[in-house]
């Protein structure tokens, strides 16, 4: 029996570090828990109260035993949140840990969900010893949940989300995972939970389980087995190709992100919507395409964000894809492509004011111009942006520096000759 006991203490204890941890309170405040928390959890102490038949007594609440313990949690309730206004967090407890201990009179639904609002408390304000005491609390109601087969869908999603107010994400997707395969048919709610999953998974990071989450959402949706209406059914649709797009571009996935990216821009064509984001996922879906070395798919999609932002005013975002494409071409020794991108990009900088993107350019056609032994040409640009750069006090020793050696390059050519 002391065997047994010491076991489960030092379970409980692993899984508050856990829930520690998880809350970013870190290693250095279960330390100092350790040493000053109490012994005694007041949450598995015998149930005393006067308002709650003695265990001896064998029967269900009466409704007037059940109001009474009603009107009095709400009593409860209220006076501790004047005594934690009031900063005096003990006192506040106190009668919260009265109140759960007459939640569960009423049932273990009530319970649940009153630890979770509770537990939340306790994390908001920091009280590591009242967040430990209510999760080692809902740790026995799982077990109890388990041992008896009380796995109804309320109750378990209740337990789920106390587990994600207290923050201990691991007990959380645990307790849906368990619900996902209780559940196989009832495919409403597999939806439900599948996306409460993603987002669990993507606060812990795990951008693996998410993108599967988001996956398996998405097959859901092509099944037909769902009850929702076209509109809804095109609004998810949207929400779970965005996450899986930000979830590969997170995971370093290029090859998925392109599979994702190519359907959500069809949807935003075919939907008419979010044509202001279709330029910003063409930029990124040619950035992953450069990353796989795929140039020619690179520069279609740059030159389609550009003409898309240019027609919707976007003039940042044309700016944008084109420097990109301006840059690809030049890497890709590509030079005639890259200066009809550049001169075209000088009108839209012109247009905006963006001086310091002229000066930018200027400088590139410089450079492209000089790689090509085009010294005039090259000489042209890079005084055009010590122009722009005197004005601002900008980068003018480096623009003097590049046309002095370019008039030493044309007084050499004109000794040649």
């Amino acid at each position: 029996m002391k065997f047994t006991t010491a076991l489960r203490k030092l379970s409980i204890f692993w899984l508050f570090c856990s829930i520690m941890l998880s809350a970013d309170l870190g290693y250095q405040s279960i330390r100092l828990l350790v040493i000053a928390a109490p012994t005694t959890n007041p949450l598995t102490t015998p149930q005393s109260d006067p308002l709650v038949p003695q265990a001896s007594i064998k029967r269900p609440l009466s409704p007037l035993e059940i109001k009474r313990i009603q009107t009095e949690i709400t009593q409860l309730n209220q006076q501790a949140q004047v005594q934690l206004e009031e900063g005096k967090e003990t006192e506040a407890f106190r009668l919260w840990y009265r109140e759960l201990k007459l939640q569960r009179a009423i049932g273990k639904l009530a319970e649940i969900e009153a630890l979770g609002r509770i537990g939340n408390i306790a994390w908001s304000n920091n009280l590591a010893s009242d967040l430990q005491n209510i999760s080692e609390r809902l740790v026995i109601l799982q077990q109890e949940i388990l041992e008896t087969k009380e796995n109804n869908l309320q109750l378990l999603n209740s337990l789920g989300n106390a587990y994600q107010q207290v923050r201990n994400l691991d007990l959380a997707i645990a307790v849906y995972q368990q619900l996902l395969t209780q559940y196989p048919n009832d495919t409403n709610n597999q939806q439900n939970i599948l996306e409460t999953l993603g987002k669990l998974y993507l606060a812990k990071f795990d951008y693996r389980q998410a993108a599967d989450s988001y996956n398996k959402l998405l097959n859901l949706l092509t099944s037909n087995k769902i009850e929702l209406s076209q509109s809804e059914i095109t609004t998810k649709k949207q929400n779970y190709l965005e996450q899986l797009a930000k979830i590969y571009d997170f995971y370093a996935q290029p090859n998925q992100a392109i599979s994702i990216k190519e359907q959500l821009a069809e949807f935003y064509l075919k939907n008419q919507t979010q044509l202001e984001q279709l330029t910003e996922l063409k930029i990124s879906l040619a950035q992953d395409y450069q990353s796989l070395n795929k140039l020619k798919l690179a520069s279609q999609n740059y030159q389609e964000a550009a003409s898309l932002a240019l027609s919707l005013q976007q003039l940042a975002l044309a700016s944008e894809a084109l420097q990109k494409l301006g840059q690809l071409y030049q890497n890709s020794n590509q030079s005639e492509q890259a200066l009809a991108t550049y001169q075209q990009l000088i009108k839209i900088e012109q247009q905006t004011y963006n001086y310091y993107g002229l000066i930018n350019i200027y400088d590139r056609l410089g450079q492209i111009h000089w790689q090509s032994h085009n010294y005039p040409q090259a000489l042209t640009a890079f005084q055009k942006g010590l122009q722009l750069a005197k004005s601002l006090n900008y980068q003018v020793d480096y623009f003097n520096n590049q046309i002095k050696q370019v008039q030493q390059r044309i007084n050499q050519s004109k000794l040649r000759n």
